[in-house]
Formats: structure tokens, sequence, C-alpha cells
């Protein structure tokens, strides 16, 4: 199968080395030519050019936006497409947009797979992601030998556009647990608390969550887990889940606080670090707080 992958930054970038270093070749195509050497692809002009010489076709892109003007553009995938070829949107994208492409290349007798990601750089890096994937169940077995390059855990959750679904309410619970863990640690901080005995304490308790396990056992000592997502990323992310629960009548009860918090870290120029620096934009409201001590 010949593998190609438009959108080579922070994710698949890493995704797409994982497929390379497993003897595949990849034609990519990244609006940075630089991050396409970087991954070890063969370099594409454009995504019509990957989708010409591919049997499945990777995109790793910011929103839906984006991934709307790579497969509708001029030289885009729909373009180029032909039947009986794969396209898989790694990307965090608004579902209704999802569905809508799927039905355009379907037209064209494409499959059109929703797999959203989890395990951010670290796991695409080991090639040990989690994909939760929406569409065709017989299409995501023919992909299967290709995702399996860069994750080890693959769900089909439904029908298209339920991929993404899924991503949004895993990333949501994502931006409540990191928002308020960084508020709960820049007040152990200011209490005067041992981080370390903190962090012991709540993953020993009913506080325990992916960022008290995963992220402030290093961000305490300055490693910040650069690479992934960043905060604007983190806030559009939120954002795509309130307009989802509203379209479903769900009462977006919880949503504020993270809307607050990760628009704060952007107003306050953390936009594009990683999100993991929301708690020092919480330190800076907190009068300068920094969980690491200064060497």
């Amino acid at each position: 199968m010949r593998i190609g992958f438009a959108g080579l930054g922070n994710m698949g970038g890493r995704m797409t080395a994982c497929i390379v270093r497993a003897g595949h070749e990849v034609l990519g195509y990244d609006v940075r030519p630089e991050n396409i050497a970087a991954a070890g692809a063969r370099a594409a002009s454009s995504a019509g050019e990957v989708t010409d010489g591919s049997d499945i076709v990777l995109l790793s892109l910011p929103d839906s936006h984006v991934v709307e003007a790579v497969v509708l553009g001029d030289d885009g995938v729909l373009a180029r497409a032909r039947p009986g070829q794969i396209v898989v949107d790694l990307s965090t994208a608004a579902p209704d947009s999802t569905v809508r492409l799927h039905g355009l290349l379907a037209g064209r007798g494409v499959a059109y797979l929703d797999a959203g990601i989890s395990g951010g750089a670290a796991a695409a890096e080991k090639g040990t992601l989690t994909l939760m994937v929406g569409g065709e169940a017989d299409r995501l077995d023919e992909a299967r030998p290709v995702l399996e390059l860069f994750a080890t855990n693959i769900f089909h959750c439904g029908a298209s556009g339920a991929g993404h679904t899924v991503k949004l309410l895993n990333n949501f619970l994502n931006a409540i647990a990191l928002s308020a863990t960084a508020e709960v640690m820049v007040a152990g901080k200011k209490a005067g608390l041992d981080l370390e005995v903190l962090l012991a304490v709540l993953n020993a308790s009913s506080g325990v969550n992916f960022a008290t396990l995963n992220r402030f056992p290093r961000i305490i000592h300055g490693d910040y887990l650069e690479g992934g997502l960043t905060n604007s990323l983190m806030l559009k992310d939120v954002n795509l889940y309130v307009e989802l629960a509203a379209r479903l009548g769900v009462a977006g009860l919880n949503a504020a606080g993270p809307v607050a918090t990760f628009g704060m870290a952007r107003a306050l120029g953390y936009a594009d670090r990683i999100s993991n620096t929301v708690v020092d934009a919480i330190g800076d409201l907190s009068g300068g707080v920094r969980l690491q001590e200064k060497p």
C-alpha cells in the first residue's frame, strides 16, 4: 500500500517518522518543506500530488477550516481522488464538517475515516497513540496495518463523525483535568507544600487524573513536555465541544472553566506554547508563581 501524508507538523511529522522507521516510503506534503525532510518523507508539491501517488492518504491538520481547504482545494484531495482509496483524517475537527467531507468523497468511491488521536507528542514519537475512528469498519480493517505503525489502540467508534466526536469528548475532559490541576498546583505552591508529596497524595486519592499522573511530575521539575497541543489549539478543541454540546442539546455547565483558563493563557502570551504552560499563566495572575525552583 502506497502511503501519503499531508500535514507533517508536531504530530503528523512524528507519525510519519514512525512509518518511515518501519521501512515504508511516505509521500509527504506540508506548508513547511523542512518538516517533510525532518520526518524522512519524500516531498510532494501539493495535497493533490500526495493523493495521486498514494493508496492511503493520512491528514494531520490544525482544524476543520484547514482540512476543508486541503480536501476541497483546486489541487486538493478530492480533485485527485480515485475509487478505492482511503483517506484517514487524524485531525481534531468538527464532526459536521467531517460527515460532509465523507459524503463528498464517497461520491468518488473513496473512504473517509475520521480518526481522532490521543497520547500527545510522546506517544506519537514512540508509535503508541490511541485512535478513535469513525467510518466504515471494513475500510478501517484495510487501513489498520498502516495505522498500527504509530498506534497501539485503535477503536472503531461508529459511523462517519463518531471518531471526531469521541475525540472532542476526550479533549474536553483533558482540558478540565489540566486546567483544574494547574490551579491546584499553583495553590499548593503558594501554600508552601512539597509538590512531590502533593502529587503522591493526589495520585493515591480521588483527585487522580491524567495531568497528575503524567504531566505534573515532570512540570514541577521544569520539563513542560514541549511538542504537544498548544494553548490555542486546546481552546479551539474546547470551543468545538461547546458547539457539539449545544447542537446535541446537552447542558454545557462545565465549559466555562477551561474556556476562561486557556483563553487567559492565550491572552497572556502563551498562545503557541504547549498547553501545559497554562500553569505558568495561572501563576502569572497569582503573583508570579512558578512550580519549579529557580536554579
